[in-house]
């Protein structure tokens, strides 16, 4: 499995190309784009999707979601599939996300740890479960993290959502307002070197149910999205999460 990695230049692009040095899920990386640090890589790097190697089975994507219309033209165009582990993307960028796995196999998640996909149908189930509970969501990521509340964060917000249609996802708090019950508080906390953490606190004034995840290392999500690569490879079109990965035999 010969992989494109975006965002060659980035810590993850570099965690990527170390698991594929040593062999994890049979992928080889053979090129990287990036656009700012691309001089730097000891992989042939291009600095743009224009120059960049076609001759690969698929793109691992670590960079940023200004690249995402780029990114999802030279994935069409050359009809490759596409792991998408970058976060942070508008709604525009989100639709386009979803327009054009109509034409390639898209996998695209905000976290890709499987501890993260469990924690994700644990809070949807205990929320399901305590309708009348209240939630809020603390995550910590290292200070060089730009985007803020995580991906990971909105996407456990989001998926509680699907079992509460009713509730609205507040990010950090403050003024005079009291909170309401259909809120899903999220507080971002960015310091020091965290990898990433993530609580979910679900409670009512007679108990609280505390579900916590803490990823030790990056190596943990670039393992994740060579799964995914994995996944995609001879998959059609179509736009595919954690969830497909986790139940695929």
């Amino acid at each position: 499995m010969r992989i494109l990695i975006s965002g060659l230049g980035g810590h993850m692009g570099a965690e990527v190309e170390k698991l594929c040095a040593a062999g994890c899920r049979g992928a080889e990386a053979v090129a990287g784009v990036d656009f700012m640090g691309w001089q730097n890589c000891t992989l042939p790097c291009a600095p743009d999707f224009e120059s960049a190697r076609t001759d690969v089975d698929c793109i691992v994507d670590f960079s940023h979601h200004s690249c995402t219309d780029a990114l999802l033209a030279f994935a069409k165009k050359n009809a490759l599939p596409l792991v998408l582990a970058t976060t942070g993307q508008t709604e525009e960028e989100r639709a386009a996300i979803e327009a054009a796995a109509k034409e390639i196999p898209i996998f695209f998640a905000a976290n890709f740890s499987l501890g993260v996909a469990l924690l994700i149908e644990l809070a949807k189930k205990a929320a399901a479960a305590m309708p009348d509970a209240e939630i809020e969501i603390i995550e910590k990521h290292h200070d060089r993290k730009v985007d803020a509340p995580s991906g990971t964060a909105l996407a456990i917000a989001r998926a509680i959502q699907t079992v509460r249609p009713n509730a609205t996802i507040v990010t950090g708090r403050s003024g005079m307002a009291k909170r309401t019950k259909e809120e899903i508080g999220i507080h971002a906390i960015r310091m020091g070197n965290f990898a990433g953490e993530h609580e979910v606190l679900i409670g009512t004034n007679s108990q609280t149910i505390t579900l916590k995840h803490e990823a030790h290392s990056r190596a943990l999500f670039a393992e994740g999205a060579l799964a995914a690569a994995e996944f995609l490879c001879g998959k059609g079109p179509g736009l595919y999460q954690m969830q497909d990965l986790l139940s695929d035999d």
